[in-house]
């Protein structure tokens, strides 16, 4: 099971290089019990057990929940602690320090999850509570920007009817994710990451004007709503590699791996879809 996904390839389940908990699918190594039923080798676990130290839906499903909780939570603090930057000064400069102080831990950590053979989830959750100092001083500053609080709740609404719709169309249309997209969706995230950051350099450095290609403008429309397709392919990357995670029998700590890739994927998610509503309302 070779995973392209830069969240999954460092895990040797995830890649078939550990030892396989998969039940077996060959009749012939069934075993016939004395009441006459069958039973085949390997764990009994299901999708959705509790309970049996190994990855399931489940478990997946609670450690994403808690990683998103964080973020949550870390986001609604750095909110209100920095003010309110219509009126103060201080509050916009304590709201920018913020963003850039999350965004560079955050990627940092991103990249040291991504890259760790075994998962930490203190990794996991010292990133959460990064990426919430990011997202909530972000979120104040569009907020400020457009002159409306509501557009945050707007973008966070925008953002679970994204998720519940990939994962519908995911279940009910039964995509296959095959070799290839997984190529072409991850050669095509790393490209979009590499010119963002080097937009981010020259902008930084007065090179480039209003923010380049991450201005609040039409070419920064076209580039959010580039990202928001690209974190909808990640999205059905994720939900693939999940599957194949319960279907491999991995340890259950492999569920931090894709919690963390699940939070990534919706964070960035939520960072596009803002954007596009703040371009859109400046346009007005």
């Amino acid at each position: 099971m070779q995973s392209n996904n830069p969240v999954f390839n460092r895990s040797e389940g995830f890649n078939g290089r550990g030892t396989s908990t998969a039940r077996a699918t060959d009749p012939s190594q069934w075993k016939l019990d004395l009441d006459g039923s069958t039973s085949q080798p390997g764990p009994t676990h299901t999708s959705t057990g509790r309970g049996t130290g190994l990855m399931t839906i489940e478990s997946t499903v609670e450690k994403t929940a808690l990683t998103l909780g964080v973020v949550i939570a870390t986001a609604a603090a750095a909110w209100f602690l920095i003010g309110d930057i219509a009126t103060d000064q201080a509050a916009v400069q304590k709201a920018f320090g913020f963003a850039f102080a999350g965004a560079i831990v955050g990627f940092g950590l991103s990249l040291v999850n991504s890259f760790k053979k075994v998962i930490s989830p203190a990794l996991v959750l010292a990133y959460a509570v990064a990426e919430g100092v990011f997202v909530g001083a972000f979120s104040k500053v569009v907020a400020g920007y457009v002159g409306d609080p509501t557009i945050v709740f707007q973008a966070v609404l925008a953002t679970m009817v994204a998720f519940g719709a990939t994962l519908a169309a995911y279940k009910f249309f039964n995509i296959q994710v095959t070799d290839k997209f997984r190529k072409v969706v991850t050669i095509s995230m790393f490209a979009f990451v590499g010119v963002m950051l080097v937009n981010f350099v020259l902008s930084l450095t007065g090179v480039l004007e209003s923010g380049g290609l991450r201005g609040f403008n039409t070419l920064g429309l076209v580039v959010s709503a580039i990202a928001v397709v690209l974190a909808v392919f990640m999205l059905i990357m994720d939900f693939d590699f999940v599957e194949r995670g319960v279907e491999a029998g991995l340890p259950e700590r492999e569920s931090w791996r894709a919690a963390f890739g699940l939070t990534v994927t919706l964070i960035w998610l939520y960072i596009e879809i803002l954007r596009i509503l703040a371009i859109l309302r400046g346009s007005d």
